[in-house]
């Protein structure tokens, strides 16, 4: 038996968000198989899940229902790596591990004087204008931002993509609005809490879609750049967020740490089959892409055309009346599906906002499912 309950959240007249709920009468340190089952068939159909008054989540219960979703999996999501390949990642500033339960990363910004075997740390919220081709003005720094990185959490080389992440809010600066700007020439702005996590859905950003994209997303495979985050380490970011300007600055191959392994280098769909009802999400880490395999054989190589063909896709899924700007409070904890949704960093903290957040997700045993062939019914 479960007293756990599942509650949509609601949203203003006019926003088009469909997806997300809270969970209540739920104890994730003491969860149950009943808790767990609700709770799985809550996230394939809501995408996000949150759970209030979780402070005292210990980072083996939060890797435990995270890895419940994939038993047999137990590495971080984006692995191991030689110290010297992940300095050279465009995420190793942002993430410490914790020395006893390595699955589980904390992210934040500012000192932290000790936490879970950590002493002594500080933690950087990443900021666009490290990242971002164009920049927001100093002066306006503290009231307006920019999306940072829309992404799927996954190494996207040799590992498969996690099927899900879990955020947990320990420390929260008290709130003040910022307004995220999209600087891409449509004027699109949206309020949003300091330091809040956005998410889209990845089943909207395909449902948008005119019948001939849709078909065309269903036949398209996503050629993964090897060592992704090391090859665009120096490129810049559109400044929506939604994938790289092409500047030449991705690292060629032959300078990648440990050469590339073709074994390891994803090719995956476009379109990632929900697994408990087959809808499709249209998934594809952006700033990741090398190349396009389409579906009558032709591979796109031009990676400037690659990345105007993916950005005209994805951009209508983060319009601003479809993003779900998590509001965190202490003790929230976030359950996402990391094959339904995208999401990304905002915001921009003064030197003294203190955030602490710990973050886990597991590499799957298994790849996500493609769309299926024409015709064929789901056993």
């Amino acid at each position: 038996m479960t007293s756990a309950t599942v509650t949509p959240l609601k949203f203003p007249e006019g926003s088009k968000i469909d997806f997300g709920a809270t969970v209540s009468n739920v104890d994730i340190e003491n969860l149950t198989d009943a808790d767990f089952a609700i709770i799985r068939s809550a996230l394939f159909q809501h995408q996000v899940l949150i759970f209030k008054n979780q402070s005292h989540v210990s980072p083996r219960a939060q890797f435990e229902l995270t890895n419940r979703f994939d038993p047999s999996a137990t590495s971080y999501g984006h692995g191991t790596a030689p110290l010297s390949t992940k300095a050279r990642s465009i995420l190793h500033p942002d993430l410490k591990t914790i020395p006893h339960q390595p699955q589980v990363q904390v992210i934040g910004n500012g000192h932290i004087a000790a936490y879970e075997g950590l002493e002594n740390i500080t933690l950087r919220h990443p900021h666009h204008r490290t990242f971002h081709a164009t920049a927001i003005p100093a002066s306006d720094d503290l009231t307006h931002t920019r999306f940072y990185r829309w992404h799927i959490d996954a190494a996207l080389y040799g590992l498969a993509p996690p099927i899900v992440t879990t955020l947990l809010a320990v420390r929260v600066p008290s709130g003040r609005l910022q307004t995220v700007r999209y600087d891409d020439g449509t004027g699109d702005t949206l309020a949003v809490p300091l330091g809040t996590t956005a998410f889209v859905s990845g089943y909207a950003m395909y449902e948008r879609l005119p019948p001939a994209s849709q078909a065309f997303a269903r036949t398209t495979r996503v050629e993964y750049a090897p060592h992704p985050y090391v090859w665009m380490a120096a490129a810049r970011s559109r400044p929506d967020g939604l994938g790289l300007v092409s500047e030449g600055r991705e690292l060629a191959e032959a300078d990648l740490p440990g050469g590339v392994d073709p074994a390891k280098v994803q090719v995956l769909p476009m379109c990632w089959r929900n697994p408990e009802d087959g809808r499709l999400a249209l998934q594809v880490h952006p700033s990741a892409v090398r190349r396009l395999h389409l579906g009558d054989g032709t591979v796109v190589e031009d990676l400037e055309e690659v990345r105007r063909i993916v950005h005209g896709l994805q951009r209508g899924g983060i319009a601003p009346e479809r993003v779900y700007a998590h509001d965190w409070e202490e003790g929230d904890f976030v359950l996402f599906h990391n094959r339904g949704t995208l999401h990304s960093v905002v915001g921009a903290f003064a030197e003294d906002e203190v955030r602490l957040f710990r973050q886990c997700n597991v590499a799957a045993t298994e790849f996500p499912l493609g769309p299926l062939a024409e015709g064929a019914v789901a056993a």
